[in-house]
């Protein structure tokens, strides 16, 4: 089951987040996961999404729960 979270002041779906790390629509998102760590930016919490940009990739998107930091590793 899909949990939302609140990034940068607004609740997102990890569909949503996933959409924001890769600034473009998303094929599947799964479920929002806390990493551990911390933003290199701010300091503040970073969340983790696996996700599809395409039928063929797969990629894990960090995004910083407080600033516009994020970062994405296929």
């Amino acid at each position: 089951m899909a949990e939302n979270r609140v990034v940068q002041g607004r609740m997102v779906t990890p569909g949503k987040l996933a959409e924001l790390i890769e600034d473009d629509s998303v094929m599947d998102a799964e479920a929002i996961e806390d990493a551990d760590r911390e933003c290199p930016e701010c300091g503040g919490d970073v969340l983790e999404v696996g996700y599809m940009p395409s039928v063929t990739a797969f990629v894990t998107g960090y995004k910083c729960q407080d600033c516009e930091w994020s970062e994405r590793e296929e």
